[in-house]
């Protein structure tokens, strides 16, 4: 049970400000849509002021960290030595490379190349060659809070199929991230991102989508690309979340490596890309906090 707030009280949201100048508003509007059964975001979703501020500090490296591999990246390297350099340079900034040992995962980063659609290992007998596209996924925790974003990109000589897809992966999700509007529904952002993919003949995973984040590294809401324009959770401001679409160039199935439980693949054996940002609701629009 949500607790009530006096006109004069300081605000829930540690701004500092009088409840009556800050969330007062914004907690009326959420009351209205819920009673019109809408699904709406509770208050610990909402990032405060003081949250973004810290969450924003990590993002500085995760960013840092994914500029430095993209511009050392290429053919002939171990993915191996991604992750390396990702430890390396995050520890080096004073962050901590979320992946590392979360829920078991042994790595700093995920490397996924070509059919393989995320949690790639990282591994000395990956050696990235011609024609070969990969995505870097970088999240990074600093004073406990956490940032996430990852990359594509294209080692030497790509096949131009392969090519489009990365590309059109990327523009799913700045359709996606320019659908996002303050008090609009992440349905608005899930059919902006499906619609593309599926016009250009591609296909998008179902059961792996984007998530909340930066007070933890997974929080609710989960974050679909099957949805509907009005549908969903309510974008309220305060709520992040990432976008990151794994569209695959034939169907949409996947499945896990049974020896490891966690490298995905495309059933098929067909290329998978994914592009991803951490993207803040505001009062006026949205803004990308990490990519």
């Amino acid at each position: 049970m949500s607790v009530r707030f006096r006109d004069d009280d300081a605000c829930w949201c540690g701004s500092g400000k009088m409840y009556v100048n800050c969330h007062k508003d914004f907690d009326a509007r959420i009351k209205r849509a819920r009673m019109q059964m809408h699904k709406v975001p509770s208050r610990d979703m909402i990032k405060t002021p003081a949250q973004v501020e810290k969450i924003k500090e990590s993002a500085k490296i995760n960013v840092a960290v994914l500029d430095y591999i993209s511009e050392r990246i290429c053919e002939g390297m171990p993915t191996s030595d991604i992750d390396k350099m990702v430890y390396e340079q995050t520890t080096k900034m004073g962050g901590i490379p979320a992946p590392l040992n979360y829920e078991g995962f042994p790595y700093s980063v995920c490397t996924s190349v070509n059919n393989q659609v995320c949690h790639g290992f990282p591994s000395d007998k990956v050696i990235l060659k011609s024609g070969d596209i990969i995505n870097v996924d970088c999240s990074t925790i600093l004073d406990g809070y956490f940032s996430d974003s990852s990359r594509m990109f294209m080692i030497g000589d790509v096949d131009p199929k392969a090519k489009k897809l990365v590309e059109v992966t990327k523009e799913c999700m700045m359709l996606g991230f320019k659908a996002v509007k303050p008090w609009g529904y992440l349905g608005d952002m899930g059919q902006a991102v499906h619609d593309h993919a599926y016009s250009n003949g591609y296909t998008i995973v179902r059961e792996i989508g984007g998530h909340g984040v930066g007070v933890q590294f997974h929080e609710e809401p989960w974050v679909g690309y099957h949805t509907k324009r009005g549908t969903d959770i309510l974008l309220a401001p305060g709520l992040m979340f990432t976008i990151e679409p794994m569209v695959n160039m034939g169907r949409e199935d996947i499945y896990v490596d049974d020896e490891n439980g966690w490298e995905v693949y495309t059933e098929d054996g067909s290329l998978s890309a994914q592009w991803e940002i951490q993207v803040l609701v505001t009062e006026t629009g949205a803004e990308i906090i990490s990519w």
